[in-house]
């Protein structure tokens, strides 16, 4: 489905931002790697965490919830044997149950997204895991992969941080199980999106494992035969997600308040607050209350995008607006998502009137304090942050936008469209 995103001058009102996609779904596997039930509260709902729902219960997980809570009970490291995973679109939940999978003799994840998730390499984990007892079969490291595994085994173990680092948490979630002592060494001169590691021990560190981490994140000590415990969780606001919605609140006239973002979190995406007071937008942040009263006035800015890789498209259209040029570097990695979050998107952008060059790190944008034209058509695709962001121009754009394929939005934020109507956004969906 399509959505026709029209100029909208002020926006006014107040949400619950969604729970975070990121510590749901680690949540959610580690409950299932535990011998026991926990309870996790407040999941998020969305494509993603709907996948790693339905391929825990594949996995011989037991999983019940109501309104406010899940409750998972966990088979540890016995996953019921299957022939066949779907992961749908969801790169990180592939990954994560790619290394959980080396526990079974045989198990394909099937391609379900050829145009998207298929066309992502996932060679660095692949060649982590055949060197623990693991024979792969594999595309030129793409979907349909094939695991056979039964025994693996520990020892040292070598994976790369320079494409992503979602090998690296699968390995961290896996490796507590095995028999053996694990040594990690994370290869290649630096390891992207650190700040989703620091998730990923905390959450592994909260179910009781025990790991032992250097300071740069870039070598590992897991003791084996450990154990997973039974715990109980409550998931944090999402500050991805949310990130469009503060950059639609900071392009336009506004008063808006969005909830459930915690001061002290972990998340990466935090960063947005610094990024946006940068720009010059009047906001506070307290309480885990964010309130933006926006005037349309932005200042260029130059930013680590690493540290904030889920939001750097909201906050790249954000800048589309702003005074002077603005630079997003050390960003390479969104080349390897959903889509080609560089080219993809800027290309999307310039279609709309916006003025923006690539390098292949980096986003530059040349902004435009008056607007930008729209009236035309763009593609998403597939693309959930990339909806998002390209809706943040539409609102401010003089003509609008209708974006295709919108509804794609909902593989991490379903209620992303009614959340801004609520807001008074003028968005309509169109067959």
């Amino acid at each position: 489905m399509n959505v026709v995103v029209k100029p909208t001058p002020r926006l006014q009102g107040e949400i619950q931002a969604l729970s975070s996609k990121n510590y749901t779904t680690r949540y959610m596997l580690v409950a299932a790697l535990a011998e026991g039930t926990s309870t996790i509260y407040y999941p998020a709902h969305s494509e993603d965490s709907d996948a790693m729902r339905r391929c825990m219960k594949d996995l011989g997980a037991i999983v019940e919830e109501d309104d406010v809570k899940m409750t998972i009970t966990g088979f540890g490291r016995n996953p019921k044997h299957v022939q066949e995973l779907n992961v749908g679109n969801a790169g990180a939940v592939l990954r994560f149950l790619m290394s959980v999978a080396a526990f079974i003799p045989e198990v394909t994840f099937v391609n379900m997204y050829p145009d998207s998730l298929g066309k992502r390499p996932h060679n660095d984990l692949i060649d982590a895991l055949q060197t623990m007892n693991v024979e792969i079969e594999h595309q030129n490291g793409r979907l349909p992969i094939t695991i056979k595994g039964g025994q693996p085994r520990g020892g040292r173990i070598e994976v790369s941080g320079t494409v992503s680092s979602q090998y690296l948490s699968s390995l961290l979630f896996m490796t507590p199980l095995l028999d053996e002592d694990s040594e990690i060494i994370v290869t290649g001169d630096d390891l992207k999106s650190k700040v989703v590691v620091g998730q990923t021990l905390e959450v592994i560190r909260q179910a009781g494992i025990q790991i032992e981490a250097s300071e740069d994140l870039m070598h590992f000590r897991v003791p084996g035969k450990q154990r997973y415990e039974a715990k109980q969780y409550t998931v944090q606001g999402d500050y991805p997600g949310s990130a469009a919605i503060l950059a639609a609140a900071a392009v336009t006239q506004s008063d808006v308040v969005v909830n459930r973002l915690e001061e002290n979190s972990k998340q990466g995406e935090r960063a947005v607050i610094d990024v946006l007071k940068a720009m010059g937008v009047p906001m506070t942040h307290e309480n885990g209350v964010v309130h933006v009263q926006g005037n349309g006035q932005l200042k260029a800015v130059e930013f680590d995008g690493d540290q904030f890789t889920d939001a750097v498209l909201a906050m790249v259209a954000a800048a589309v607006f702003a005074e002077g040029t603005s630079r997003f570097y050390n960003v390479e990695n969104l080349r390897y998502k959903e889509c080609d979050r560089i080219t993809d998107y800027l290309n999307e952008l310039k279609k709309a009137g916006a003025d923006v060059e690539e390098r292949q790190s980096e986003i530059i944008v040349h902004g435009k304090p008056a607007g930008v034209e729209g009236g035309v058509e763009i593609d998403a695709h597939y693309d959930h942050r990339v909806i998002m962001a390209l809706t943040v121009v539409g609102l401010r754009s003089e003509k609008g936008l209708l974006i295709r394929d919108a509804h794609h939005v909902a593989k991490s934020y379903p209620q992303y469209f009614d959340h801004l109507k609520a807001l008074g956004a003028q968005v309509e969906w169109q067959q």
